[in-house]
């Protein structure tokens, strides 16, 4: 059985890292830096920084901000926000990324998923995609949750695995941040839809709904954000707790 994974995610926003419910009402979570060293220290499997502005704000990832958070880690670690191109991805590799997250420049180019496994390997690429549910249908949205696409969940993760993505980042925003468990549903559809490895994000709340995504949702990772940096999930109690109920989980 592969080893499941544990993942904190930074979304950052002027620097900050922030966090919020269905994508909105955003409230300050502490310093990313100091935060990512505290996750490592604590042993969480790898790390996901996302700067949640970039593309709104129609700029470039803050690679000095990537820098120091390498600097102090020693777990993977992936980064995303405002990725527009292959040249895009070269000074976050040298400051210390070990994958980059693409989605609002994914679905406005697809191609750009084909180019960057390519050049970098599919290994490199996780397609991340935000979604709501719409008239009975996934739909993917972009810009941080702020606009709704024609594409839908399970045709574009496909398409985003053919095209050569090495990981699908599948994030609820009707889930984010309501600390009500994991969409199952649509988790566990894309599972037996896909080959490669799909991490679950949106609606942690209690160790159990990492249990639930595990099992139910046959997630091969599970991401959280605000029960990491509030405190009101310590990841060493998570991981004794999954290794308890049978999750093949690194310690």
């Amino acid at each position: 059985m592969l080893t499941k994974r544990i993942i904190a995610c930074l979304d950052i926003k002027d620097g900050r890292t922030v966090k919020g419910v269905n994508f909105v009402k955003l409230r300050d979570a502490g310093d990313p830096v100091e935060l990512a060293a505290a996750y490592a220290e604590q042993g969480v499997d790898e790390l996901v920084l996302l700067d949640i502005s970039a593309t709104t704000e129609k700029r470039k990832t803050i690679t000095n901000l990537v820098r120091q958070v390498a600097s102090r880690i020693n777990i993977p670690f992936t980064v995303g926000g405002g990725i527009g191109s292959v040249q895009d991805v070269a000074p976050l590799l040298e400051a210390g990324a070990d994958k980059v997250s693409i989605n609002s420049s994914a679905v406005k180019n697809p191609d750009l998923i084909d180019e960057l496994a390519k050049e970098f390997g599919s290994q490199f690429v996780v397609l991340a995609v935000d979604t709501r549910k719409m008239s009975n249908t996934w739909a993917v949205h972009t810009h941080g949750g702020s606009f709704p696409t024609d594409k839908k969940l399970f045709s574009w993760a496909k398409e985003g695995q053919e095209r050569g993505a090495g990981e699908i980042l599948f994030t609820s925003m009707d889930h984010d941040g309501t600390k009500n468990g994991f969409a199952l549903d649509p988790l566990k559809k894309i599972n037996e839809l896909l080959k490669i490895p799909v991490i679950a994000s949106g609606g942690a709340g209690h160790v159990f709904h990492f249990f639930e995504a595990f099992t139910l949702g046959r997630a091969d990772a599970a991401l959280a954000a605000g029960v990491f940096h509030f405190g009101e999930i310590k990841i060493p109690d998570l991981k004794l707790y999954l290794k308890k109920n049978h999750i093949s989980i690194r310690m």
